[in-house]
């Protein structure tokens, strides 16, 4: 079956750096396109980041843009999320998610704390 597993959170200070990764399996994860999003305390789940199959195209939200940086590496079935110039407003679950079949898949997320 589809799973998705996010790492790579934690506590950083405001200014600083981290990057999530999302181990995938159970599907042809080359093929494809795979997003990060978020939920902060309070709001909606937002799209951040995606990333398409073949060429790896890549979209941000204007939250994001020009701070974070999605990637994938196909051989190892993983996707990343750098994270830099962190604000705590970017205080947040991470989730990373794919479309298979026509259905959503997340996974359980990696909460990111920004705070000093």
């Amino acid at each position: 079956q589809v799973q998705l597993v996010e790492s790579g959170g934690g506590l950083v200070q405001p200014g600083g750096s981290l990057r999530l990764s999302c181990a995938a399996s159970g599907f042809a994860f080359s093929l494809r396109p795979m997003s990060w999003y978020r939920r902060a305390p309070g709001k909606e789940r937002e799209f951040i980041a995606g990333i398409d199959s073949f060429r790896a195209d890549t979209n941000y939200a204007d939250s994001v843009k020009d701070r974070f940086t999605i990637s994938r590496d196909n051989a190892t079935k993983t996707l990343y999320l750098q994270m830099n110039s962190l604000k705590p407003e970017d205080t947040a679950l991470y989730y990373c998610s794919t479309n298979v079949g026509g259905l959503n898949y997340w996974g359980q997320g990696t909460q990111v704390t920004v705070s000093s």
